[in-house]
């Protein structure tokens, strides 16, 4: 008997217990593991870092009244009252590369383990909580490996195994795992537009002896992206299955009747996972080059990387590389009830990659196709 389903199955982000990437570091007490995570991030500080922790404050009363202070340096320090819910931690989180968790308070889905004499007991009652150790550091160089950690893990002194003063070569551990869930690029070329002024679907112009959307495609193509349109309505085929093979480089919109921010919301629903290069139709300008300047200076510490034209006061929002912790923010501002991508980019921490206004020119109306058809043909 097939298992009734309540709830849409929608695909989630790969997140961590309550981050996206997180270490829980625990064997010692706080106060070394605070240290090394703030020597650690000095190393790592081109990445933006949280460390997740519990108060060590006693007596302390429930607060009736949320605080927020804003230091004008950018500080925020909040006083609140709530518990610990890994759903919440994981949008505060999600703008994050990578979290360090205090692992003698909150488990966390890898771990250091500090291999600590004098908290020998607090280590085997934690035992079950070390599911995916990393690497192992060491108090002392001639600190032994406990005897229950090897009847526990036979193969722990084969570990990667650091002392805490070598910052540098943990710190640069820590960077190899940050590295290996930087997010894969999907391309998502946006058709469908209303296209008022120019009279005609501008997706389907052509420039390049080929509509418009298929160039715009084989440019993303060309850099090894699996690539997609973003249509607000899946094509009307045949329900033959190989008539509709064809189409399944289609993301319909799931988000209606908002745009180019609808595009890639529902891309992002498809694909919370990759980020996504996002291409418009209209800026036929828009060649090789520039999307090789795009991806060379690709940030996925941020959360986009967009282009902007030198004499331009705002970014393009339609030739940007959306990271995977822009859906989470997309998603925020559609609560406030903006849906103007443009609106978030400005006022969230992207990467600008500046480059002469000719390439992103948008091309609008019939005169203006005539005119850039002339000189693209020149």
């Amino acid at each position: 008997m097939k298992k009734h389903k309540k709830h849409t199955n929608i695909e989630r982000r790969n997140n961590d217990n309550f981050a996206p990437n997180e270490i829980a570091i625990l064997g010692t007490n706080c106060g070394i593991i605070s240290d090394l995570v703030h020597k650690v991030s000095e190393k790592l500080s081109n990445y933006k870092l949280a460390y997740f922790d519990a108060s060590h404050a006693k007596d302390v009363q429930e607060n009736k009244l949320s605080e927020y202070t804003f230091h004008h340096e950018g500080n925020l320090q909040i006083t609140t009252s709530g518990n610990v819910n890994k759903f919440e931690q994981r949008l505060q989180f999600t703008k994050y590369d990578y979290v360090f968790i205090n692992g003698n308070h909150y488990q966390g889905a890898k771990q250091i383990l500090i291999l600590d004499e004098a908290k020998k007991a607090s280590v085997f009652k934690r035992l079950e909580q070390l599911d995916n150790i990393q690497f192992i550091v060491k108090l002392k160089k001639e600190t032994e490996f406990f005897n229950f950690l090897v009847e526990k893990f036979p193969n722990i002194k084969n570990k990667l195994c650091y002392t805490i003063d070598e910052v540098d070569k943990i710190a640069n551990h820590i960077n190899n795992l940050i590295q290996e869930k930087i997010a894969p690029i999907k391309g998502l070329v946006l058709v469908g537009g209303k296209s008022t002024r120019m009279g005609t679907d501008k997706s389907e112009l052509n420039y390049f002896g080929k509509p418009q959307k298929e160039h715009a495609k084989e440019l993303l193509e060309n850099n090894n992206f699996e690539t997609y349109y973003s249509v607000q309505n899946e094509s009307s085929v045949s329900s033959s299955a190989v008539e509709k093979s064809q189409f399944t480089n289609e993301i319909p919109d799931v988000f209606l009747n908002l745009g180019p921010f609808g595009g890639i919301c529902s891309a992002f629903q498809k694909d919370p996972n990759s980020a996504w290069l996002v291409l418009a139709t209209d800026v036929p300008f828009v060649n090789d080059k520039v999307i090789q300047q795009l991806l060379k200076h690709r940030n996925p510490s941020k959360v986009a990387t967009a282009i902007k034209g030198k004499n331009k006061e705002f970014v393009e929002p339609l030739i940007t590389i959306y990271e995977p912790k822009a859906y989470a923010i997309l998603l925020q501002y559609l609560a406030q009830g903006y849906s103007c991508p443009r609106k978030m980019l400005i006022n969230s921490d992207v990467e600008i990659v500046e480059i002469d206004d000719s390439f992103i020119r948008n091309v609008n109306t019939p005169e203006e196709f005539e005119m850039a058809k002339k000189e693209i043909n020149g």
